[in-house]
């Protein structure tokens, strides 16, 4: 997990956001590859074990199946043409990472609940979860949401944490969800801005 990821990471207990303490046991370069999490308001704690923040079991299992949009077309419709920041990809949207990587130059990308072929790289944090995407609201450039999480509260949870102005990309022709103005439906995909 990528150190200066830290500071976006969210208790996915129902209170407060708070900034959580993270205690590394292992790191090499800027990753977390050991450690544990620790919220301040509840005391509950996370393990970072292979640099995968784990917040708890996912109820869904990521497809690692074909996408109907590859790399270069999710890029267009994200609409991020400079470098910076975090995008997040939910399930198996993270099979995208490594292209749009290569599209997206200075860009960091978190795979939340990704399937099990992915694997955490320099440009790619990864964190598990159940039914609450483990970052602070407003805090990502861009979200892309697999179609087996094309469902609440997936796509609730991708828009709290979307930044204002900045466009959710669903694998699937989704139910839009609250908040989020539609921009384009169609070869099952839903894409919406957060205004």
């Amino acid at each position: 997990m990528f150190l200066e990821l830290t500071e976006h990471l969210k208790c996915p207990g129902d209170h407060r956001e708070e900034y959580l303490v993270v205690a590394t046991g292992a790191m090499k370069e800027r990753a977390i590859v050991f450690g544990t999490i620790g919220c301040p308001v509840c005391k509950a704690e996370f393990l970072v074990v292979n640099r995968v923040a784990r917040f708890g079991e996912p109820e869904i299992s990521a497809a690692s199946g074909a996408l109907p949009l590859g790399a270069e077309a999710v890029q267009a419709l994200l609409g991020l043409a400079s470098p910076g920041g975090f995008v997040v990809l939910v399930g198996s949207g993270a099979a995208l990472a490594g292209e749009l990587a290569g599209l997206m130059e200075g860009v960091h990308f978190v795979g939340i609940n990704a399937p099990e072929s992915i694997v955490a790289a320099p440009f790619l944090s990864l964190l598990v979860g159940r039914s609450v995407i483990p970052l602070k609201e407003a805090m990502a450039r861009g979200v892309v949401i697999g179609a087996e999480h094309a469902t609440e509260p997936w796509l609730a949870e991708g828009a709290r944490v979307l930044l204002r102005g900045q466009r959710l990309v669903v694998l699937s022709e989704a139910v839009p969800p609250a908040g989020i103005e539609e921009m384009v439906v169609g070869q099952g995909t839903w894409v919406g801005r957060k205004p």
